[in-house]
């Protein structure tokens, strides 16, 4: 049994953020260092924000962005920290003089005066005096007090006892040994060829094979000896007969193992054939599946390109004259339509790129629980609606609705005016009635067959019914021929036919006999 451990790497982090003004360890090389260390701590990824602006802030507009990236002006390093480099505080003016002053290392880099070199022989040239060594063990007893013992043998056998045990471990039943007396063979002794897991444990066909073991021992004490010469034709007769129970009993055994291997070989085929068809049928499926795939991706582009020439025939049509039109600006920017406030998905402006970032997600939208607390934190207004009916007072307002109904009379006198304006530039119709009315021309007459008599029809269908007759009898002349030119085929196929009959009947007749004298033996 095999497992898979996934091993997940984990990010170690070279530096951290402010070492470079915590860190006394932290060395740059020069004031350009220092401040490309200080910018990259200034725009670090989580002092980046995105503040939102309230008025455009669900447009999709390039011209009016929903949001701003600012960085935090809240720095994290407190005001009395230095962020100078470094470098301008540890150069220290060395006066030259003539005196020899010696210095002592100190601070972060005193590690690198404390190594020891990496030698692998200190002592180059070798001792000038070698002491011998010892080839006694001290630690064993002197040569008196010792005890001779037997020399060790090459293999020896150690048994261990364990309550414990695994399946792998199993061994096969143990068999002790035995002695028997002189003269008697035990029965047990014949079974000494079967062993575990063949033959033993005993099943049916081991049963059965002693029980003809016994048999045959008895038939055996049945048997004339070979020194009595009158009963030695009784004994042949006797020894054949058994033969030919034995050979009954091998076939049949013979024929059991044939039906098993049989049934072990149609399994293997039906399997085989099983496993072919479902390659076959996964083949299949993933070949069509792939060619939908095509069909849908040719579809998708027909459609396009149809799409696609449609747009270009209305653009056209648009423009028959084939004349050059500038761009109307202003037109562009009065009309909400416009491309300036409404582009198209095709020329790459998506106005609902980004839309998942302002998704609601709450407990009391997404669950039926927080929409049954929202409803219940809610006051009873909300859910009922009161509704006051005003007051209509008269005497009140008068001056306004004469207004208003002056106004409605010198609507109604400009809409008039204007109705008669327009009456003076209409062209009048053509008059209805006296168009000329184009009538179709005349259909021709419809052409007609003439009927035959019956005469001529009985005389055809006699005709017909000859014809079938002799068709008939010329199919049944060329049969006949084809037979009696292979009568000889036939009848050596008739003839073959025949043998199979008596060589079954002859072999039913053998197992009958076979059958009635098994009971009798």
């Amino acid at each position: 049994m095999t497992t898979t451990q996934t091993l997940q790497s984990t990010k170690v982090q070279t530096q951290r953020r402010y070492d470079y003004i915590y860190d006394p360890l932290f060395t740059l090389s020069s004031n350009r260092d220092h401040a490309r260390e200080r910018y990259k701590a200034y725009i670090a990824p989580d002092r980046v924000k995105k503040v939102p602006h309230y008025g455009p802030m669900f447009s999709g507009l390039v011209h009016y962005p929903k949001q701003q990236i600012t960085i935090d002006t809240c720095d994290p390093v407190p005001n009395f920290m230095s962020r100078r480099w470094a470098g301008y505080d540890r150069r220290q003016p060395v006066q030259m003089t003539n005196q020899n002053v010696h210095l002592s290392v100190s601070g972060g880099d005193r590690y690198k005066y404390s190594r020891r070199p990496i030698i692998p022989f200190l002592q180059q040239v070798p001792p000038d005096v070698l002491l011998q060594t010892t080839r006694v063990d001290p630690m064993m007893p002197p040569p008196e007090q010792q005890q001779s013992r037997p020399p060790t043998p090459l293999t020896w056998t150690v048994g261990v006892q364990t309550m414990y045990r695994e399946s792998e471990a199993q061994t096969d039943p143990y068999t002790p040994e035995y002695v028997t007396e002189k003269g008697t063979i035990p029965e047990l002794l014949t079974l000494a060829s079967l062993s575990y897991n063949r033959g033993l444990p005993a099943g049916l066909a081991e049963v059965e094979m002693i029980e003809r073991a016994r048999e045959k021992r008895a038939w055996e004490q049945t048997l004339p000896t070979v020194e009595n010469m009158p009963q030695l034709s009784k004994r042949r007769a006797m020894m054949e007969e058994m033969e030919r129970k034995e050979w009954v009993i091998r076939e049949k055994e013979i024929e059991k193992l044939q039906q098993v291997r049989l049934q072990v070989l149609k399994q293997i085929l039906e399997t085989r054939e099983g496993d072919n068809t479902n390659t076959n049928t996964d083949r299949l499926n993933s070949i069509w599946s792939k060619k939908q795939v095509s069909k849908e991706a040719n579809f998708k582009k027909m459609r396009t390109e149809h799409i696609k020439s449609l747009r270009k025939l209305s653009a056209e049509r648009k423009n028959v004259e084939g004349k050059l039109s500038r761009r109307n600006v202003v037109a562009d920017y009065s009309s909400f339509a416009s491309q300036v406030y409404a582009p198209e998905t095709r020329v790459g402006v998506f106005l609902d790129r980004g839309s998942e970032l302002y998704n609601v997600k709450n407990r009391y939208l997404n669950t039926y629980e927080g929409l049954l607390e929202l409803e219940a934190s809610l006051p009873d207004y909300v859910t009922q609606p009161r509704i006051k009916i005003p007051n209509l007072r008269s005497g009140k307002g008068g001056a306004q609705k004469r207004f208003e109904k002056r106004l409605k009379e010198l609507d109604d006198t400009a809409d008039l005016i204007k109705h008669d304006k327009e009456k003076q530039f209409e062209v009048p119709a053509p008059p209805r009635f006296l168009q000329k009315v184009i009538r179709p021309p005349p259909r021709p007459p419809t052409p007609s067959v003439e009927t035959p008599s019956e005469e001529d029809e009985k005389r055809e269908l006699a005709v017909i019914f000859l014809q079938q007759l002799l068709r008939g009898r010329a199919i049944q002349n060329m049969m006949q021929e084809g037979k009696e030119k292979r009568m000889e085929l036939i009848d050596e196929l008739r003839s073959t036919e025949a043998l199979q009959e008596d060589k079954f009947i002859k072999k039913e007749k053998s197992t009958a006999c076979d059958s009635a004298l098994i009971p009798l033996l």
